[in-house]
């Protein structure tokens, strides 16, 4: 038997032609079952174990953190930078590793958690620096930044329609963040209000008053998901 393509003389047992890849085919002549030119694979796929690359990243991020403790304590009789870095892998793991632990993570448990983790890094930073900014600076704006990135976390998770009226509103909100933010850094660190605010707050007013808009009219909504599945 040969191939209908390349002409490749062919065994009683072969399915596709082993040159061309064309699959064998006569239509006068019953393929007969025959024992194969070759054994079959009986090796098994490899997969790696989900639970051991969890356990290896904790060991080797907890690993080091120490390594920075031990390193600038050796060098300097006490933590100088080491609490930075250490620091620093603590909110990754956090953020990055930790959620991996649950089959199912949940998104409302875990972004507070990530946020709170922040919190404590930059309280760190402000007590080991002396800056003494963290209660009217960076305390207010993750607070604020965390309870807003939750409520649009939850309320994305929880509910199946009206997501656009959900980051429209986040956008609107995001706008006047902005403007706090920049009174915050006033308050903190000094200088003039509304030098630079003004700018994001328009853009993402502008974005939010959209996505308000698509959400709203039906035919802009239907051109919307043509061009971008919006």
């Amino acid at each position: 038997m040969y191939c209908v393509r390349c002409g490749v003389r062919l065994s009683d047992s072969e399915k596709v032609c082993p040159l061309c890849g064309t699959e064998v085919f006569h239509p006068r002549l019953r393929q007969p079952e025959a024992e194969p030119p070759f054994p079959a694979f009986q090796g098994q796929e490899f997969q790696p174990n989900p639970g051991g690359i969890r356990l290896i990243v904790t060991l080797s991020m907890l690993l080091a953190a120490m390594l920075c403790i031990v390193v600038d304590v050796s060098l300097h009789n006490h933590v100088l930078w080491a609490g930075y870095a250490a620091g620093a892998i603590g909110l990754i793991y956090v953020v990055g590793v930790l959620p991996g632990w649950f089959r199912k993570p949940n998104p409302v448990v875990f972004v507070p958690l990530g946020f709170l983790a922040l919190g404590c890094y930059l309280l760190y930073i402000d007590l080991a620096t002396g800056g003494r900014w963290f209660l009217s600076f960076a305390f207010p704006l993750v607070g604020i930044v965390g309870l807003l990135t939750e409520a649009v976390v939850t309320l994305c998770y929880y509910l199946r329609r009206g997501r656009l009226y959900v980051f429209g509103g986040a956008f609107l909100l995001l706008g006047g963040f902005m403007m706090l933010f920049e009174l915050f850094a006033v308050i903190t660190f000094g200088g003039k209000m509304f030098r630079w605010s003004l700018y994001p707050t328009g853009v993402f007013s502008a974005i939010g008053v959209f996505l308000l808009l698509v959400a709203t009219i039906r035919p802009l909504r239907r051109v919307m998901h043509r061009l971008f599945f919006v």
